[in-house]
């Protein structure tokens, strides 16, 4: 082999090893999504709730279903080759792109997003989502892909993926990003659990969201040494108002924990 040839040989090694670490962390292009809540989506009581205008985004119908469009061109291998953070900011972007545009099928003649389908068809077990080769629904992104592949192990996806009702953690005004994914997990974890609306310390008891009795098993697998659910919300006892002694009785297992009533009503501006 001559140098000429052994030279064009590193050349074409190097850059498709260069092709490849981009590609693993490559952000896929959220901006428009990000427009759209940006534009639509207002934060209220100081972060820790929001509201949807759903007339703007209805008046902005085709400019999310052009990004739903566009994350549906995602192949799996190419999915694949993204990290983590990337992979579940992608997720989570979807679900919550898709959540809106299940509303606004029906919207404004509805007052939850449980008054869509019926009995028998649960809103989130439609399948109208293209997404990794498959037609999927809600349930599938958040139970299969996310929470079932055990790829993630992340709780704090339960105050990400937003289910367009009062009672659900805040839906960001920006779009996730890998880059970005840590900062904002910490970010909204913290401001729905400082929601006294949600959840409060009364006397020796802690009323939480159901969302804690719901998806108890997610906070019990370890997370960050984490292994049960007394231990995740003593992570973020400053955020719960709790002192020292109320932090030490909680992880000890000597507060009794109770879970308040969910608000299903639509998350409406």
């Amino acid at each position: 082999m001559t140098s000429i040839s052994i030279a064009s040989t590193t050349k074409a090694l190097l850059a498709a090893t260069i092709m490849l670490s981009s590609a693993a962390y490559a952000d896929f292009n959220h901006s428009s999504w990000d427009s759209l809540l940006d534009k639509n989506v207002t934060m209220t009581n100081g972060g820790k709730a929001s509201v949807v205008n759903y007339a703007g985004m209805k008046a902005d119908n085709g400019k999310l279903r052009n990004y739903l469009d566009a994350t549906s061109k995602v192949s799996q291998a190419e999915f694949n080759r993204w990290n983590k953070d990337e992979q579940l900011a992608f997720l989570i972007n979807v679900y919550n792109a898709a959540t809106i545009e299940l509303v606004l099928t029906k919207y404004p003649n509805i007052k939850s997003i449980k008054d869509i389908g019926g009995l028998l068809s649960s809103p989130w077990k439609q399948d109208f989502i293209q997404l990794l080769g498959k037609t999927r629904s809600l349930d599938d992104i958040e139970h299969n892909l996310i929470r079932g592949s055990k790829r993630y192990n992340e709780p704090r996806i339960h105050f990400a993926v937003n289910c367009a009702s009062i009672g659900c953690p805040a839906l960001l005004d920006d779009a996730f990003t890998g880059k970005k994914l840590e900062r904002q997990l910490e970010q909204i974890t913290n401001k729905f659990l400082a929601d006294s609306s949600r959840n409060r310390l009364k006397g020796s008891t802690l009323e939480v969201s159901p969302i804690f009795k719901w998806y108890k098993e997610d906070f019990e697998t370890n997370w960050r040494g984490t292994n049960d659910l007394e231990g995740f919300l003593a992570r973020y006892s400053s955020s719960l108002g709790l002192n020292k002694s109320q932090t030490a009785d909680l992880k000890a297992g000597k507060t009794k924990i109770s879970y308040t009533n969910y608000n299903w009503n639509l998350n409406k501006k």
